[in-house]
């Protein structure tokens, strides 16, 4: 289904729809140059010196801690059955710890009867980049690297070390390099999580969370650091979505004994249900928005301000505005759903056109942080809408609070406890 983006990379063009600085540019550049040529055929792997496999990995069943393996599987097999002996293997999806030296080494020897790390080189360097900085992630981080021996770890550092302009490769065992980037995501969910939590205590207490945000980043010094992110309507992506239950399984299959509460539940996996219970919290504040001016979501007409999981970004996998559309939809809900960068996604069709969008709406809703909702005008929202006291619920903490209020709006916004309760302008 994807086949068409080898035609446009042959052909000098990103297949990308979201802003990626640089990225079509250097395209065209390797194109022109002979550098780089897109292709489906895997035999070509016998020409090669050296293959990096980077596919996702997401999981079956989250409960069980089952991971869903078949496209990864199939892709080493692929390569398998076309290596030749001193290539390097580098495995750069996200993956249980234990990946690589196990399930990998496996299938690669039994597919080319070649013992990993003596007849070829075998390796894990988790890509860490992020949809919006691609070149400038991977030209300016730390690259983690770790290969199943020596060898094959001296064969990563050797093909990543040019790539590099300011970042520095960190050499270490494959299944170290698989637990620091399972261990990276998990602890960024759960940073997010902190805040998330954090701002729903802020709404119960009738204070505005970004106050508090902003008095804890103030304590800096030595030995400091609180690295406190932002608040939002839920967390989407491939990565920070199961990367959790990556960590968690690792431990599970590794057969040693942990030392910790068997019936007390994971802090990491408590922080990923904290991130998943979000776009239950923005139906709420909805809900409430709704209730305050007499209607119910049977019937109401919801605008759905971004589809994609991150800003200016048309990636929508694993989107949190998903759930959210599902109880609206459920509720019996009219949803018009906006994105400036995404105009379907399977079946769901989606619209770029902002004003059509949210055109007789009883609720605006901002689920996506793009640049295109941080300046849009209370009176041209409020006249669109055709309501004199619509709804507008900011997930992202885009918008001026008062000055939707005072043009007749009922505000809610997630960590906004100071806001959340005003009384409803009659302008």
């Amino acid at each position: 289904s994807s086949g068409y983006k080898i035609e446009m990379l042959n052909n000098g063009i990103s297949p990308l729809k979201g802003e990626e600085p640089g990225l079509e540019d250097l395209i065209k550049k390797v194109r022109s140059d002979g550098k780089f040529e897109s292709t489906s055929d895997f035999s070509k792997i016998r020409d090669l010196d050296a293959v990096t496999l980077a596919i996702q990995t997401p999981f079956k069943d989250k409960g069980e801690l089952e991971p869903d393996f078949g496209a990864l599987e199939e892709g080493i097999r692929q390569i398998g059955k076309y290596l030749n002996e001193g290539i390097l293997v580098v495995l750069e999806s996200t993956i249980t710890p234990g990946t690589t030296k196990n399930f990998a080494a496996d299938i690669l020897k039994e597919e080319s009867g070649l013992i990993p790390g003596e007849d070829f080189a075998l390796a894990h360097a988790p890509e860490r980049v992020m949809v919006g900085r691609l070149i400038r992630n991977i030209r300016e981080h730390d690259r983690i690297v770790g290969g199943i021996n020596k060898e094959s770890t001296d064969r990563a550092v050797e093909l990543y070390t040019p790539v590099l302009t300011r970042g520095k490769i960190i050499a270490m065992d494959s299944t170290a390099a698989e637990v620091t980037k399972t261990a990276e995501n998990t602890f960024r969910d759960l940073q997010i999580a902190a805040i998330n939590e954090l701002a729903l205590y802020c709404e119960a207490m009738r204070i505005n969370v970004y106050d508090v945000r902003t008095g804890i980043d103030s304590l800096k010094g030595d030995g400091i650091t609180r690295a406190i992110l932002y608040p939002g309507a839920g967390v989407g992506g491939h990565c920070l979505t199961k990367d959790t239950y990556h960590l968690e399984r690792g431990v599970k299959i590794s057969g040693s004994t942990l030392d910790y509460p068997a019936d007390s539940p994971s802090l990491y996996v408590l922080a990923r249900k904290i991130n998943d219970l979000m776009p239950q919290h923005m139906y709420n504040l909805t809900n409430e928005g709704l209730t305050s001016i007499g209607k119910k979501f049977n019937g109401s007409k919801i605008a759905l301000l971004g589809w994609a999981f991150i800003n200016n970004s048309d990636d929508t996998r694993n989107t949190p505005s998903e759930p959210y559309l599902d109880m609206l939809e459920k509720d019996g809900a009219r949803v018009t759903i906006h994105d400036p960068y995404v105009s379907q996604d399977g079946s769901l069709k989606i619209s770029q056109d902002l004003e059509e969008s949210i055109k007789g709406a009883d609720a605006i809703v901002i689920f996506t942080g793009h640049k295109q909702y941080l300046n849009v005008k209370a009176s041209a929202i409020k006249k669109l809408s055709g309501h004199k006291h619509p709804v507008i619920i900011d997930g992202r903490n885009v918008i001026d609070p008062e000055a939707f209020i005072k043009e007749g709006f009922v505000y809610k916004g997630i960590g906004r406890g100071d806001k959340n309760y005003h009384e409803i302008c009659n302008k």
